[in-house]
C-alpha cells in the first residue's frame, strides 16, 4: 500500500483529506498528516469570529475522530525538520523518521513582519492563528480600561482591517497604518478605496495612508510608532498584518526548486522539481503568482490528488486563474472582479459614487461594448455573484450597459441575464468548483428542493460561503420555473412562512413561544424563530418585550442597543424632534450623572451612550418622571417620523408638518414589525425632512398630502413611490393604518418595507389597488387591527422600572445586587485622537 504524507494541516491541507476521504481508490493508499499547531484544521477565513467567541470548535473544519474514521493518521503539534527526496523520507522535530511515496507539502505562508527596530516590544503581535488571536485577546484586555487605550494596526488590507474590528470591538480607539496611497490597493482603485476609507471612519477609525514606519518606540512595551516623514502615532498596541511570506524553507533546505522571491515552483500539475513531491496552498509558486485565496487552494488540492491518483479527468491548473473575490470589512461590503485595472484603451469603464451613502461600484467592459472585463464593489455588493457568473462566463451584456450596476430604468427594461440563463459550465461555488449543472441536476433528481438541501448533497457554499446569495436565486428561480411554489420557511423547527405562521397564530389563538413550538413546530426552537415569534405575538395583540423577554434578541431583552464596549444606549422618544427646554434639561441631567455620551440622531432625537446594564432602570426612571417614553431604537418597531418645521415658522410650507408629524409617531409608536420601520412628513415639497427616504413619508402640497411609502437609505438606498395623493390628513392616516398592517401580515422576518415591495408580485400598482381601492376586501379589517395595536400600546420601559421580576432582568449577578466595579471611559474621550 503506496503512503502519501500531507505535510500541513491548514485549510488546504485538510481540503486534500477531504477529497482523499471520497476518493474510490482511497483504499490501496495510506494517508498522513503532519500539522505543526496543537489542534486540527481550522477555518482561517472566518477567524475574526473567534474574537467574539472564543470557541475554537466552532472553527474547527473536522475533530480528531473524523481522520481516524476514514483511515487516516493525524499527527497535531509535530514540525517536519527535514525532507530527503532521495531517500523518500522526511523527519521531525522529535527525532523521529517517516517514509513517503507521495508527498505534499502544504505548508501555508507566515505573517511578514518588516524589519522595523522594536518589533519586538511587549504588546506587537502578528494577526495569523488562533493562538496569535489568544494573545491579542490577553493584552487587549489589560489595557484596555486605560484612559484612551489606542491600538494600531499595521496594514491596510483585508486582514488588517478585520484586525481592526476586533479591536474596535473591544472597545480600543483604533488607528490603521498603511504604506500605499489607498486602502486594499491589490482590489480598490483610488476611488473606493476612499470610499471604504469613509465609510470605516464614521465607525471611528482613524486611517493613515502613504506611511511607512521606521520604528516601533517604548521602554519594554511598545508606546508610540515612528515614521519616515517624522511625525509619530501613540499606540499602546500593535498588530502586524503586511503581507504574507510562503513556507517554503523545507523544499529550499531539501533541494527543491523555489522562486527568486519565494515560493516552491510548482507545475499544472502542482508538481514540485523533485520527483513525487507535490506543492498545494499558499506554498505554491504557480506561474509566478503566490495565491492567498481559498478557492485557487482547493483547486490545487484537487489537481494534485488527481495527479496521485493517476485520475483521467483530473485536469491541470488553469494558465489564469481566478482572483475574483468578496468581502464584508466591519459591515461594508467589498468586492472585486476580473481586471479591476485595465490598461488604457483596453476598456471603458462605467462607475456609479454616492458619496453620502458610501456606495461606489465600477464595471470595466470591452470598447465594443459587448464582455464584461471586471469591477469593483465598495459599500454594496449585491450584485456580485450574477457580475461576476457575466464576466466568467463571457456573456452578452445589456443594451445599456450600466443597467447592470443602476438596475433597470425607464419603464422596466431588462438588466441582464438571470442565474438560470447561465451556461451549465458556469461555476457557482468557486471553493468547492461546482458547477450550475450538478447543483440543477441535484435539483432535477429530487436529492434537494432547498439552498440547505443543496448544500448537504453537494457540498456547494461550505467554503467561504460567498455564493450562498446565488444559490439561493438559483433554487428559487428553477423551482418557479418548474411551476412549484418557493416556500421561505422559517427554520428547521417551524415548516411554515412567517405570514403562514402568524396566520396560524391568529387562528389558533396562540399566545406563547412554547405553545406554538408544541403545537406547530418541532424540537426545541432556535435564535432564528425565537425573535420571529416574539415578533409575531407583538404584532397580533400589541404586546410588548417584555413578556416575550426570553425569546428575544439582546437588544430587545434589555429594552436598549448594546454597544461594542459592552455598555448600552438610552433613546428616549420626541415626536416629530419637537421637545421642551424642561425636557432638554432633563435629558443633560441624566446624562451628566451618568457621564453617558451624548448625539443629536438623523431621527431629531438625542441618544445617551455609555450606561451599564444595571443603570437602565433608575436612568429611565429619571426619564420617564421627566415625561419620556421609551423610544423603541432597539426593536424592529417604528423608529421615529421626522419633520421639518413646517408652516409654523418656514416661509415655504404648505402645512404645518410638525403637528402632523407628532400625530403619526404617536400613533403607531411601538408598533412591532418584520424590520424596523422610519417615517418623515415634509411641509413642502423641498423635502427638508427627507420624506421619499423613509419607509413612509408625506409631502405637503397645495391641496393636501402626497402619500409615498417603501423607500429607505442603507447600502442600497431606494426612494419611496406614491402610493396616493393629494389626500387629507384623515384619509392619509386611514391609508396608512392599511398599508403598515398589510406589511406586518405579509413581509418575511428582517425584510425591510423596500425589499417586501420588490417582492411583491405588480410592485406599487398592486399596492395602490390593496391600500387604496380595496381589491381584496381587507380595508375595514385592516384599519380594525391597526386601531386595537395602536389602543394596546403600553411603554416597555415604564413596564420593566415599576414591575419588581422584570426590573431583576438587569441586575448583572443573580445572587447579589452589587454591580461591577469597572472603569468605564467616557466615549469621547475613548474617540479623541492624540496629537503627534
Amino acid at each position: 500500500m503506496q503512503h502519501i504524507v500531507v505535510i500541513g494541516n491548514g485549510m488546504v491541507g485538510h481540503k486534500f483529506c477531504d477529497l482523499f476521504s471520497r476518493h474510490p481508490r482511497r483504499g490501496e493508499f495510506r494517508l498522513s498528516v503532519f500539522g505543526e499547531e496543537g489542534r486540527p484544521a481550522y477555518d482561517r477565513v472566518h477567524l475574526s469570529a473567534y474574537f467574539t467567541d472564543r470557541d475554537a470548535d466552532k472553527l474547527t473544519l473536522a475533530p480528531r475522530a473524523w481522520y481516524a474514521e476514514h483511515g487516516m493518521e493525524l499527527r497535531t503539534g509535530e514540525r517536519v525538520t527535514a525532507i530527503d527526496t532521495g531517500q523518500r523520507r522526511l523527519q521531525t522535530a522529535r527525532g523521529e523518521s517517516y517514509p513517503y511515496d507521495y508527498l505534499v507539502l502544504a505548508t501555508g505562508s507566515a505573517p511578514f513582519v518588516p524589519p522595523v527596530p522594536g518589533c519586538d516590544r511587549e504588546g506587537v503581535f502578528v494577526y495569523r492563528t488562533i493562538e496569535d488571536l489568544d494573545a491579542i485577546l490577553d493584552y487587549a484586555e489589560r489595557i484596555r480600561h486605560r484612559t484612551g487605550a489606542r491600538c494600531a494596526v499595521m496594514g491596510g488590507g483585508l486582514l488588517g482591517l478585520e484586525a481592526a474590528k476586533a479591536t474596535l470591538d473591544m472597545g480600543l480607539a483604533t488607528d490603521v497604518i498603511e504604506f500605499a496611497p489607498r486602502l486594499m490597493p491589490r482590489q480598490l482603485d483610488d476611488e473606493g478605496g476612499a470610499t471604504l476609507r469613509g465609510s470605516l471612519e464614521k465607525l471611528g477609525l482613524s486611517v493613515h495612508l502613504s506611511r511607512s514606519t521606521t520604528a516601533i518606540g517604548g521602554n519594554g512595551c511598545i508606546s508610540h510608532l515612528e515614521f519616515a516623514d517624522g511625525s509619530r502615532l501613540d499606540a499602546d498596541m500593535l498588530i502586524i498584518s503586511a503581507g504574507i511570506r510562503p513556507r517554503d524553507e523545507l523544499a529550499r533546505a531539501a533541494g527543491i526548486e523555489v522562486g527568486p522571491r519565494g515560493g516552491i515552483l510548482a507545475d499544472a500539475h502542482m508538481r514540485t522539481s523533485a520527483a513525487d513531491v507535490f506543492v498545494i496552498g499558499e506554498a505554491a509558486l504557480y506561474r509566478e503568482m503566490i495565491y492567498g485565496l481559498v478557492a485557487p487552494g482547493y483547486e490545487m488540492a484537487r489537481v494534485a490528488l488527481g495527479t496521485i491518483m493517476a485520475d483521467a479527468d483530473c485536469g491541470c491548473m488553469p494558465d489564469a486563474i481566478d482572483l475574483s473575490t468578496k468581502l464584508k470589512l466591519i459591515g461594508t461590503d467589498v468586492a472585486s472582479f476580473g481586471d479591476c485595472f485595465p490598461e488604457t484603451g483596453t476598456a471603458r469603464s462605467i462607475t456609479f459614487h454616492d458619496e453620502a451613502a458610501g456606495v461606489y461600484k465600477r464595471i470595466n467592459i470591452s470598447p465594443d461594448g459587448k464582455r464584461l472585463l471586471g469591477g469593483i464593489l465598495v459599500g454594496d455588493a449585491a450584485d456580485y455573484n450574477m457580475l461576476h457568473q457575466i464576466y466568467r462566463n463571457g456573456m452578452a451584456l445589456p443594451p445599456q450597459p450600466e443597467d447592470l450596476i443602476l438596475g433597470a430604468r425607464g419603464g422596466g427594461g431588462d438588466a441582464g441575464a438571470g442565474v438560470l440563463d447561465l451556461p451549465d459550465a458556469a461555476v457557482i461555488c468557486s471553493c468547492e468548483n461546482i458547477t450550475k449543472g450538478r447543483l440543477c441536476g441535484a435539483l432535477d433528481a429530487g436529492e434537494a428542493d432547498s439552498v440547505k438541501g443543496l448544500v448537504a448533497c453537494t457540498g456547494a457554499g461550505t467554503g467561504c460561503g460567498g455564493c450562498k446569495p446565488i444559490l439561493s436565486d438559483l433554487v428559487d428561480n428553477y423551482m418557479k420555473a418548474r411551476g412549484k411554489v418557493v416556500r421561505n420557511t422559517i427554520c428547521e423547527h417551524f415548516d411554515y412562512t412567517r405570514q403562514e405562521l402568524r396566520d396560524l397564530v391568529v387562528l389558533k389563538g396562540i399566545g406563547s413561544y412554547d405553545a406554538a413550538l408544541d403545537e406547530l413546530g418541532r424540537g426545541g426552537g432556535c435564535e432564528v424563530c425565537k425573535p420571529v415569534l416574539a415578533g409575531i405575538f407583538a404584532t397580533v395583540t400589541a404586546e410588548t418585550a417584555n413578556p416575550q423577554a426570553v425569546i428575544q434578541d439582546t437588544n430587545d431583552r434589555f429594552l436598549a442597543n448594546i454597544q461594542r464596549n459592552g455598555t448600552y444606549s438610552v433613546v428616549p422618544r420626541v415626536p416629530g424632534g419637537e421637545i421642551t427646554p424642561e425636557k432638554l434639561i432633563a435629558i443633560g441631567a441624566v446624562a451628566k450623572k451618568y457621564r453617558l455620551y451624548t448625539k443629536i440622531t438623523g431621527g431629531q432625537r438625542i441618544d445617551l451612550f455609555g450606561a451599564r446594564l444595571d443603570q437602565l432602570p433608575p436612568i429611565w426612571e429619571e426619564l420617564i418622571a421627566a415625561g419620556f417614553e421609551s423610544g423603541h431604537a432597539y426593536g424592529k418597531s417604528l423608529r421615529t417620523v421626522k419633520s421639518c418645521v413646517g408652516s409654523t415658522w418656514c416661509r415655504y410650507g404648505m402645512d404645518d408638518s410638525v403637528s402632523f408629524a407628532i400625530e403619526i409617531e404617536e400613533r403607531y409608536k411601538g408598533l412591532r414589525s418584520p424590520h424596523k420601520l422610519k417615517g418623515g412628513v415634509s411641509g413642502c415639497i423641498r423635502e427638508c425632512a427627507e420624506a421619499r427616504g423613509k419607509d413612509f413619508g408625506l409631502i405637503a402640497v397645495e391641496e393636501g398630502y402626497n402619500l409615498y411609502v417603501c423607500g429607505n437609505g442603507g447600502a442600497r438606498p431606494r426612494h419611496a413611490e406614491l402610493l396616493a395623493g393629494p389626500v387629507d390628513r384623515q384619509t392619509a392616516v386611514r391609508y396608512l393604518d392599511r398599508f403598515l398592517m398589510f406589511y406586518l401580515r405579509t413581509a418575511g422576518p428582517l425584510v425591510r418595507t423596500a425589499k417586501w415591495l420588490e417582492g411583491l408580485e405588480g410592485g406599487i400598482a398592486y399596492l395602490r389597488s390593496v391600500v387604496v381601492d380595496d381589491a381584496l376586501g381587507l380595508a375595514d379589517e385592516l384599519e380594525r387591527e391597526m386601531q386595537g395595536l395602536v389602543e394596546g400600546y403600553r411603554c416597555e420601559w415604564r413596564e420593566a422600572v415599576e414591575t419588581p421580576e422584570l426590573r431583576a432582568r438587569f441586575r448583572p449577578f443573580v445572587n447579589t445586587e452589587e454591580t461591577e466595579e469597572l472603569e468605564f471611559v467616557p466615549l469621547r474621550e475613548q474617540q479623541m485622537p492624540k496629537p503627534w
